[in-house]
């Protein structure tokens, strides 16, 4: 068959089927790549979003904690503040009695701590 003779008939057919699979496989081809271009974005945006949001919460929950901890301090120093006020009064109170009750008061405080280690 020369370059100037058409093909026969029934060639031409299978030609043309090819022509139509090679471009249905063309087209399909197409889609898949665009359908996996669209998932690898997908994938990236709800990555980048999942990373936002740790950070965001353990930014929170870093704030949290330090509020947490300046309240325990706030806390504890008022607690300090309270034990050394009472502290103060109990010494107060007791530098303005008499010798002989001093003396009794630490009777019995000896009493009662050394009581708890006497007692096996």
């Amino acid at each position: 068959m020369s370059a100037t003779t058409p093909p026969p008939a029934s060639d031409l057919g299978t030609v043309e089927a090819l022509k139509r699979v090679k471009a249905t496989e063309t087209e399909w081809e197409t889609k898949t790549a665009e359908a996996r271009a669209h998932r690898d974005q997908a994938l990236q945006r709800l990555r980048d979003e999942t990373e936002a949001t740790v950070h965001a919460a353990q930014v929170e929950t870093e704030r949290e904690r330090s509020e947490a901890i300046q309240a325990a301090r706030t806390e504890a120093d008022a607690e300090a503040a309270k034990i050394l006020a009472d502290g103060d009064q109990v010494a107060a109170d007791a530098g303005s009695e008499q010798p002989t009750a001093l003396k009794e008061k630490r009777a019995e405080l000896l009493a009662a701590v050394l009581g708890e280690f006497g007692t096996d």
